[in-house]
Protein backbone atom coordinates (compact mmCIF):
# COMPACT_ATOMS: atom_id res chain seq x y z
CA UNK A 1 0.00 0.00 0.00
CA UNK A 2 1.47 3.34 -0.81
CA UNK A 3 2.19 6.10 1.45
CA UNK A 4 0.03 8.94 1.53
CA UNK A 5 2.20 12.17 0.46
CA UNK A 6 0.20 15.28 2.21
CA UNK A 7 1.93 19.02 3.50
CA UNK A 8 2.13 18.58 7.26
CA UNK A 9 3.60 21.58 8.24
CA UNK A 10 1.46 23.12 11.30
CA UNK A 11 0.63 25.68 9.07
CA UNK A 12 -1.65 23.74 6.69
CA UNK A 13 -4.89 24.67 6.73
CA UNK A 14 -7.95 22.77 8.68
CA UNK A 15 -9.03 20.00 5.53
CA UNK A 16 -12.53 18.83 6.92
CA UNK A 17 -14.06 16.37 9.30
CA UNK A 18 -11.33 14.69 11.93
CA UNK A 19 -11.33 11.76 10.12
CA UNK A 20 -9.83 13.41 7.16
CA UNK A 21 -6.98 14.09 9.44
CA UNK A 22 -5.73 10.55 9.83
CA UNK A 23 -3.81 10.19 6.57
CA UNK A 24 -1.81 13.09 7.28
CA UNK A 25 -1.19 11.75 10.63
CA UNK A 26 -0.44 7.87 9.17
CA UNK A 27 1.98 9.41 6.82
CA UNK A 28 3.99 11.26 9.48
CA UNK A 29 4.21 8.49 11.73
CA UNK A 30 5.74 6.60 9.03
CA UNK A 31 8.12 9.42 7.44
CA UNK A 32 9.30 9.27 11.74
CA UNK A 33 9.28 5.65 11.66
CA UNK A 34 12.52 5.20 12.76
CA UNK A 35 12.89 7.62 15.75
CA UNK A 36 9.50 6.86 16.57
CA UNK A 37 10.29 3.41 16.93
CA UNK A 38 13.54 3.66 18.80
CA UNK A 39 12.25 6.07 21.60
CA UNK A 40 9.34 3.53 21.91
CA UNK A 41 11.42 0.47 22.77
CA UNK A 42 14.08 2.72 24.67
CA UNK A 43 10.71 3.78 27.10
CA UNK A 44 9.87 -0.11 26.71
CA UNK A 45 13.26 -0.94 28.51
CA UNK A 46 12.95 2.12 31.18
CA UNK A 47 9.19 0.27 32.31
CA UNK A 48 10.96 -2.83 32.72
CA UNK A 49 8.81 -4.51 30.35
CA UNK A 50 8.65 -7.19 28.12
CA UNK A 51 11.99 -8.71 30.98
CA UNK A 52 11.75 -11.75 29.54
CA UNK A 53 12.68 -11.23 25.76
CA UNK A 54 16.33 -9.97 24.86
CA UNK A 55 16.90 -6.39 23.54
CA UNK A 56 16.91 -7.51 20.32
CA UNK A 57 13.90 -9.23 20.39
CA UNK A 58 11.88 -6.80 21.85
CA UNK A 59 12.99 -4.13 19.27
CA UNK A 60 12.45 -6.67 16.35
CA UNK A 61 9.01 -7.03 17.95
CA UNK A 62 8.65 -3.54 18.35
CA UNK A 63 8.96 -2.74 14.52
CA UNK A 64 6.33 -5.54 13.36
CA UNK A 65 4.12 -4.07 16.32
CA UNK A 66 4.18 -0.07 15.05
CA UNK A 67 4.05 -0.95 11.09
CA UNK A 68 0.99 -3.10 12.38
CA UNK A 69 -0.16 -0.12 14.63
CA UNK A 70 -0.08 2.13 11.54
CA UNK A 71 -1.19 0.17 9.17
CA UNK A 72 -4.50 -0.05 11.30
CA UNK A 73 -4.47 4.02 11.65
CA UNK A 74 -4.16 3.68 7.96
CA UNK A 75 -6.92 1.18 6.45
CA UNK A 76 -9.14 1.58 9.96
CA UNK A 77 -9.26 -2.38 10.13
CA UNK A 78 -7.88 -4.23 12.40
CA UNK A 79 -7.76 -7.72 11.23
CA UNK A 80 -3.89 -7.85 10.57
CA UNK A 81 -3.32 -6.45 14.02
CA UNK A 82 -5.67 -8.97 15.35
CA UNK A 83 -3.60 -12.25 13.74
CA UNK A 84 0.22 -10.24 14.29
CA UNK A 85 -1.33 -10.13 18.20
CA UNK A 86 -2.26 -13.72 17.98
CA UNK A 87 1.23 -15.22 16.92
CA UNK A 88 3.21 -12.49 19.25
CA UNK A 89 0.94 -14.09 21.95
CA UNK A 90 1.69 -17.80 21.15
CA UNK A 91 5.32 -17.22 20.92
CA UNK A 92 5.76 -14.68 24.09
CA UNK A 93 3.35 -16.18 26.79
CA UNK A 94 5.22 -19.43 26.91
CA UNK A 95 8.20 -17.55 27.92
CA UNK A 96 6.07 -15.76 31.01
CA UNK A 97 5.09 -12.64 29.02
CA UNK A 98 2.21 -10.78 31.01
CA UNK A 99 -1.06 -9.55 29.84
CA UNK A 100 -0.24 -6.19 31.78
CA UNK A 101 3.39 -6.42 29.89
CA UNK A 102 1.23 -6.39 26.20
CA UNK A 103 -0.78 -3.76 27.56
CA UNK A 104 1.76 -1.42 28.90
CA UNK A 105 3.85 -1.71 25.73
CA UNK A 106 0.83 -0.59 23.58
CA UNK A 107 -0.47 2.51 26.09
CA UNK A 108 3.09 3.41 25.83
CA UNK A 109 3.30 3.31 22.08
CA UNK A 110 -0.08 5.47 21.98
CA UNK A 111 1.85 7.86 24.60
CA UNK A 112 4.58 8.12 22.36
CA UNK A 113 2.82 8.75 19.12
CA UNK A 114 0.54 11.23 20.62
CA UNK A 115 3.37 13.04 22.19
CA UNK A 116 4.65 12.92 18.64
CA UNK A 117 1.58 14.84 16.86
CA UNK A 118 1.57 17.54 20.13
CA UNK A 119 5.01 18.44 19.07
CA UNK A 120 4.49 18.71 15.56
CA UNK A 121 0.61 20.58 15.87
CA UNK A 122 1.31 22.61 19.02
CA UNK A 123 1.70 25.76 17.84
CA UNK A 124 -1.80 25.55 16.14
CA UNK A 125 -4.12 24.74 18.85
CA UNK A 126 -7.25 24.61 17.05
CA UNK A 127 -5.54 21.71 14.20
CA UNK A 128 -4.02 19.92 17.35
CA UNK A 129 -6.75 19.43 19.21
CA UNK A 130 -8.32 17.80 15.65
CA UNK A 131 -5.64 16.05 15.09
CA UNK A 132 -6.08 14.50 18.49
CA UNK A 133 -10.04 14.25 18.18
CA UNK A 134 -8.76 12.47 15.13
CA UNK A 135 -5.87 10.24 16.54
CA UNK A 136 -7.64 9.31 20.06
CA UNK A 137 -10.61 6.79 18.90
CA UNK A 138 -8.34 5.18 16.52
CA UNK A 139 -5.18 4.69 19.18
CA UNK A 140 -7.75 3.55 21.75
CA UNK A 141 -9.14 1.15 19.99
CA UNK A 142 -6.23 -0.59 18.39
CA UNK A 143 -4.72 -0.70 22.51
CA UNK A 144 -8.01 -2.79 22.79
CA UNK A 145 -7.52 -4.66 19.60
CA UNK A 146 -4.39 -5.98 20.93
CA UNK A 147 -5.37 -6.30 24.72
CA UNK A 148 -8.60 -8.25 23.82
CA UNK A 149 -6.06 -10.48 21.22
CA UNK A 150 -3.57 -11.71 23.74
CA UNK A 151 -6.17 -12.32 26.71
CA UNK A 152 -7.83 -14.53 24.20
CA UNK A 153 -5.08 -16.55 23.42
CA UNK A 154 -3.60 -16.39 26.97
CA UNK A 155 -7.11 -18.16 28.32
CA UNK A 156 -6.44 -20.12 24.70
CA UNK A 157 -3.31 -21.89 25.77
CA UNK A 158 -4.37 -21.97 29.69
CA UNK A 159 -7.26 -24.04 28.69
CA UNK A 160 -4.68 -26.21 26.68
CA UNK A 161 -2.31 -26.56 29.51
CA UNK A 162 -4.86 -27.54 31.61
CA UNK A 163 -6.46 -30.39 29.58
CA UNK A 164 -2.66 -31.66 29.17
CA UNK A 165 -2.41 -31.93 33.00
CA UNK A 166 -5.90 -33.60 32.95
CA UNK A 167 -4.84 -35.75 30.34
CA UNK A 168 -1.45 -36.21 32.52
CA UNK A 169 -3.37 -37.24 35.61
CA UNK A 170 -6.25 -39.55 34.78
CA UNK A 171 -3.82 -41.98 32.06
CA UNK A 172 -6.14 -44.95 30.67
CA UNK A 173 -3.41 -47.48 29.78
CA UNK A 174 -3.71 -50.37 27.89
CA UNK A 175 -2.23 -53.77 29.69
CA UNK A 176 -3.66 -56.35 27.15
CA UNK A 177 -6.16 -56.78 24.77
CA UNK A 178 -9.77 -55.90 25.72
CA UNK A 179 -8.12 -54.58 29.09
CA UNK A 180 -7.83 -51.39 30.55
CA UNK A 181 -6.72 -49.88 33.51
CA UNK A 182 -6.93 -46.54 35.33
CA UNK A 183 -4.82 -45.72 38.06
CA UNK A 184 -6.44 -42.59 39.67
CA UNK A 185 -4.27 -40.20 42.00
CA UNK A 186 -4.16 -37.24 43.97
CA UNK A 187 -7.90 -35.61 45.65
CA UNK A 188 -10.80 -37.04 42.99
CA UNK A 189 -13.06 -33.71 42.71
CA UNK A 190 -16.27 -33.39 40.85
CA UNK A 191 -14.43 -31.87 37.78
CA UNK A 192 -11.55 -34.17 37.59
CA UNK A 193 -14.17 -37.29 37.94
CA UNK A 194 -16.14 -36.18 34.91
CA UNK A 195 -12.70 -35.75 33.00
CA UNK A 196 -12.14 -39.08 34.24
CA UNK A 197 -15.54 -40.36 33.02
CA UNK A 198 -14.89 -39.01 29.57
CA UNK A 199 -11.49 -40.32 28.73
CA UNK A 200 -12.35 -43.96 29.93
CA UNK A 201 -15.53 -43.87 27.69
CA UNK A 202 -13.48 -42.55 25.04
CA UNK A 203 -10.67 -45.49 25.54
CA UNK A 204 -12.98 -48.14 26.09
CA UNK A 205 -14.53 -47.04 22.62
CA UNK A 206 -10.95 -46.32 20.78
CA UNK A 207 -9.83 -49.99 22.08
CA UNK A 208 -13.18 -51.84 22.36
CA UNK A 209 -12.14 -53.16 25.76
CA UNK A 210 -14.72 -55.47 27.84
CA UNK A 211 -12.81 -54.82 31.51
CA UNK A 212 -11.48 -51.98 32.62
CA UNK A 213 -9.38 -51.77 36.20
CA UNK A 214 -10.05 -48.51 38.12
CA UNK A 215 -7.15 -48.12 40.83
CA UNK A 216 -8.52 -45.72 43.34
CA UNK A 217 -4.82 -46.84 45.90
CA UNK A 218 -3.87 -43.31 45.79
CA UNK A 219 -6.72 -41.27 46.43
CA UNK A 220 -6.78 -40.53 49.65
CA UNK A 221 -10.49 -39.77 50.15
CA UNK A 222 -13.99 -39.60 48.30
CA UNK A 223 -16.84 -37.38 48.84
CA UNK A 224 -20.46 -38.73 48.20
CA UNK A 225 -20.68 -36.52 44.93
CA UNK A 226 -17.74 -38.14 43.54
CA UNK A 227 -18.57 -41.91 44.92
CA UNK A 228 -21.85 -41.55 43.11
CA UNK A 229 -20.50 -40.34 39.72
CA UNK A 230 -17.92 -43.14 40.19
CA UNK A 231 -21.57 -45.50 40.74
CA UNK A 232 -22.33 -43.71 37.20
CA UNK A 233 -18.99 -44.01 35.68
CA UNK A 234 -19.57 -47.65 35.87
CA UNK A 235 -23.34 -47.71 34.42
CA UNK A 236 -21.80 -45.36 31.51
CA UNK A 237 -19.14 -48.33 31.09
CA UNK A 238 -21.26 -50.99 31.13
CA UNK A 239 -23.64 -49.37 28.63
CA UNK A 240 -20.22 -49.44 26.63
CA UNK A 241 -20.36 -52.93 26.84
CA UNK A 242 -17.09 -52.99 29.28
CA UNK A 243 -17.25 -54.43 33.26
CA UNK A 244 -15.36 -52.16 35.64
CA UNK A 245 -13.27 -53.70 38.57
CA UNK A 246 -12.52 -51.18 40.72
CA UNK A 247 -9.58 -51.69 43.30
CA UNK A 248 -7.34 -50.07 45.89
CA UNK A 249 -10.20 -49.61 48.04
CA UNK A 250 -8.75 -48.14 51.81
CA UNK A 251 -10.87 -49.06 54.36
CA UNK A 252 -11.34 -45.21 55.23
CA UNK A 253 -12.76 -44.85 51.63
CA UNK A 254 -15.06 -47.95 52.11
CA UNK A 255 -16.67 -46.80 55.48
CA UNK A 256 -17.37 -43.21 53.93
CA UNK A 257 -18.93 -44.42 51.42
CA UNK A 258 -21.50 -47.24 53.79
CA UNK A 259 -22.17 -44.19 55.92
CA UNK A 260 -23.25 -42.28 52.96
CA UNK A 261 -25.41 -45.20 51.69
CA UNK A 262 -24.02 -45.49 48.11
CA UNK A 263 -25.43 -48.35 46.33
CA UNK A 264 -22.44 -50.82 45.88
CA UNK A 265 -23.41 -53.79 44.41
CA UNK A 266 -23.09 -52.55 40.60
CA UNK A 267 -19.26 -52.32 42.03
CA UNK A 268 -16.91 -55.17 41.41
CA UNK A 269 -14.12 -54.38 43.76
CA UNK A 270 -11.00 -56.22 44.67
CA UNK A 271 -8.52 -55.58 47.09
CA UNK A 272 -5.39 -54.28 45.42
CA UNK A 273 -4.57 -54.17 41.62
CA UNK A 274 -3.01 -57.20 41.10
CA UNK A 275 -5.75 -59.05 42.06
CA UNK A 276 -8.08 -56.47 39.61
CA UNK A 277 -5.89 -57.45 36.57
CA UNK A 278 -6.11 -61.24 37.70
CA UNK A 279 -10.03 -61.10 37.80
CA UNK A 280 -9.92 -59.26 34.75
CA UNK A 281 -8.04 -61.84 32.62
CA UNK A 282 -10.51 -64.48 34.03
CA UNK A 283 -13.40 -62.57 32.52
CA UNK A 284 -11.43 -62.49 29.29
CA UNK A 285 -10.79 -66.01 29.68
CA UNK A 286 -6.93 -65.62 29.69
CA UNK A 287 -5.38 -68.52 31.63
CA UNK A 288 -3.73 -67.43 35.17
CA UNK A 289 -0.34 -69.65 35.67
CA UNK A 290 1.84 -68.58 38.87
CA UNK A 291 5.51 -69.34 38.72
CA UNK A 292 6.47 -71.87 41.26
CA UNK A 293 10.12 -72.70 42.65
CA UNK A 294 12.05 -76.13 41.58
CA UNK A 295 10.25 -77.79 44.99
CA UNK A 296 6.61 -77.14 43.60
CA UNK A 297 6.17 -74.12 45.36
Amino acid sequence: MSDVSIDLSPDSPPTGPADDLLPQLVAHLRQNRTELREEWARRIGVAALLTAMTPEEVFSEATSIYDNYVEALQTGSVEALQAYARDLSERIIPRGVETEEVIGIVLLLRDVLARSLFEKYQSDFDLLKRVLDAYEPAANRIANTVAISFVQERERVIRQQQEAIRELSTPVLQVREQLLILPIIGVLDSQRARQLTEQLLRAIRANRAKVVVIDITGVPMIDSTVANHLVQTVDASGLMGASVILTGLSSEIALALVTIGLDLTKMNAVGDLQGGIETAERLLGYEISRLTDRDGR
